[in-house]
């Protein structure tokens, strides 16, 4: 059966992220529980990367089931205009519990839309003022998603290639990691006091598909300092850091200085349904406090607040203090940081990074370009589905974001694995 779905899949499927020229044979996944999934034949696989960081409390938890399961029953979904329903209400009640420094929750489709709505809420935000206030600035090397405006906030990449003339332009800062942290609080202090700028977007403490490269929370705490002193709206792209990813439950709660938005989704229902959410203060939601009409933010998708996945994000949030997930958060933070000096030692390693529950390895990238299209991440894809792992690399950094559910001997494979493949790499 499960031959016959490949086949079935390559007649008609086109895949995320994928060359459609001899692409590999996708594994089909019919259960999963926990941190693994499990394929047609019963064969099991550790979720190494939380099916890409969406997978918080486990595959299937049961409270998130029947969450979903009871909503089901009585209303899957109603326009979000001019109506309003428990769920989306309850699950912004919780995010502005956990992130009190807020006002109001814009809900959303995914990650990427989450962003979407933030620049346009900044952007708007001064149109609405009447000030022509219209650059941003972002990290070099960022990500944000994949939709027009996310790509124009993020590198200039293979990601973005086909698309930049129609992309806008911004302005870019390195990134602080060791190292650079002056030059890139310098850049951003002159493009300041150049330019006029409207926000300053970032992917708070980790930049995650630009290659899990980590910062200091001091300096991105000048910098918030400084935007503020600016009047420019600060933005945290929190899609992947959200949710105890960090150490702590927003990366930004290590912050001084909080952003004026932040923006949602990934681990927001526990993985089990699409939603994003884009948090503003009190003094972006003030601009659009008006009786001219046309300063209405004009924005929304079709199943915005959609209730299915309102439940299950309310039900996602229930779980971290019920279950003291950060503790194993912790627990799993301990864990990658006892494995920092083993990996040192290897042959063909040039960094090993960590922070909370994101572990990353870079290998030196002897052959071809460094990045994302780095011929490692091939040898790895067909590499670790085989040993019983899902781990899709960023081209030469192999990065472990699992399920906070995962247990010491799952780990203990995944790290013994990793250690295998780099030693087979060196041979």
């Amino acid at each position: 059966m499960s031959e016959s779905l490949v086949h079935r899949d390559a007649a008609v499927i086109w895949h995320p992220f994928t060359p459609q020229q001899s692409q590999q044979t996708p594994i089909v996944i019919s259960q999963s529980r926990g941190a693994e999934v499990f394929d047609q034949n019963g064969n099991s696989y550790i979720d190494a990367i939380s099916s890409w960081w969406v997978i918080t409390h486990g595959h299937a938890h049961p409270k998130i089931v029947t969450a979903v399961q009871q909503q089901v029953a009585k209303l899957p979904h109603v326009m979000f205009s001019g109506v309003t329903h428990e769920p989306a209400v309850r699950c912004a009640e919780f995010l502005l519990h956990r992130a009190p420094h807020y006002r109001k929750v814009f809900y959303s489709d995914d990650g990427s839309t989450a962003v979407e709505v933030a620049i346009k809420m900044a952007l708007q935000f001064w149109h609405n003022k009447g000030q022509a206030r219209n650059k941003i600035i972002a990290f070099e090397n960022a990500y944000h998603g994949d939709t027009f405006g996310s790509m124009s906030v993020g590198a200039r990449n293979v990601f973005s290639t086909a698309f930049e003339r129609h992309l806008f332009q911004v302005k870019t800062i390195p990134v602080p990691v060791r190292g650079q942290e002056e030059h890139s609080i310098s850049a951003f202090k002159t493009i300041l006091q150049e330019e006029n700028i409207a926000a300053f977007i970032v992917e708070p403490l980790v930049q995650g598909a630009g290659g899990m490269l980590m910062y200091d929370v001091t300096v991105l705490d000048e910098l918030f300092e400084m935007a503020a002193a600016s009047e420019v709206i600060a933005i945290a792209d929190e899609v992947m850091t959200g949710f105890g990813r960090t150490g702590t439950f927003f990366a930004t709660d290590q912050c001084r200085h909080k952003p004026d938005i932040i923006a949602l989704s990934k681990g927001l229902t526990g993985g089990f349904l699409p939603l994003g959410a884009t948090l503003c203060t009190s003094k972006i939601h003030e601009a659009y406090l008006t009786d001219d009409r046309t300063k209405t933010f004009f924005h929304g998708h079709s199943f915005t607040g959609n209730p299915l996945a309102c439940a299950a994000a309310v039900a996602s949030l229930e779980l971290f203090e019920e279950e003291n997930t950060m503790q194993n958060v912790s627990r799993i933070a301990g864990v990658f940081q006892s494995w920092i000096h083993e990996f040192e030692k290897l042959q063909g390693v040039h960094d090993v990074r960590t922070m909370g529950g994101i572990f990353a390895v870079e290998l030196k990238p002897e052959q071809g370009p460094s990045g994302y299209l780095n011929p490692i991440a091939e040898r790895a894809l067909q590499f670790f589905p085989e040993h019983g792992i899902l781990l899709r690399p960023l081209g030469n950094v192999l990065y472990v974001i699992p399920p906070y559910c995962i247990q010491p001997n799952q780990l203990q494979i995944v790290k013994d694995t990793l250690m295998r493949f780099i030693k087979e790499l060196q041979r």
